[in-house]
């Protein structure tokens, strides 16, 4: 078998995805593409123009009016990838608080969800690409060459999220953390449009005793 040129990442919240899919495009030579980067950008649109995320309606309209690009990285200060909205670098701008509060709400509606998976099918055309979200094999690249759901329970995932974040200075609770990490699983996996559910055809693998080496050695055997 040729190697993948689509590879499709799914999973819950602080499942690994993101560090697999991270790990995995180095290895491969790769574009890392975690799509919550581009409902981050739309939300970062909506504070910039006093858009209530509220409103529906008004988010559909932005997510269509809006060019969002994510190439390789440009600049050498420790980012995954390059963010463009409308031509302008938000690769930093969109990991600003307020849009980490908000970006649950956009990606949510279904209106914001088809245009981006629209915007994300584009850039999964060109190949090369390891794309990780929580839709990807569902429903934005059906067709990927290889796919993969992680998971993870959800007092591990939390544990994981807490040390992230106490490594970062921050100083939140356990207990806060797990209720977060419930509360976007019962989101994720109960709307309506795109619920977060493996494909039918993706490899299921549960990272609750694995590492992070451990994860991509195992994926890497899949994809050599």
């Amino acid at each position: 078998m040729s190697k993948p040129l689509t590879i499709a990442i799914d999973g819950p919240a602080a499942s690994g995805k993101s560090t697999l899919a991270h790990a995995l495009a180095d290895r491969l030579g790769y574009l890392y593409l975690d799509t919550g980067v581009m409902y981050r950008a739309v939300t970062l649109a909506a504070l910039r123009r006093g858009i209530d995320l509220a409103d529906e309606a008004a988010l559909d309209e932005l997510a269509e009016s809006v060019v969002i690009d994510v190439v390789a990285p440009t600049v050498e200060d420790g980012r995954d990838c390059t963010v463009y909205l409308d031509g302008e670098d938000v690769t930093w701008q969109i990991r600003e608080a307020e849009v980490d509060a908000g970006v649950s709400i956009p990606s949510s509606y279904a209106g914001v969800r088809q245009a981006l998976t629209e915007q994300q099918r584009r850039i999964g055309e060109r190949g090369n690409v390891v794309m990780a979200g929580r839709d990807i094999g569902t429903v934005v690249l059906p067709d990927a060459d290889l796919k993969i759901y992680l998971d993870a329970s959800a007092e591990e995932r939390a544990r994981r999220r807490w040390l992230e974040r106490r490594g970062g200075g921050r100083s939140d609770s356990y207990d806060e953390i797990l209720a977060g990490v419930r509360r976007r699983d019962e989101i994720d996996s109960g709307r309506a449009v795109a619920p977060l559910l493996p494909a039918a055809d993706a490899i299921v693998l549960d990272t609750t005793e694995m590492d992070a080496q451990a994860v991509l050695a195992h994926v890497m055997g899949l994809v050599d």
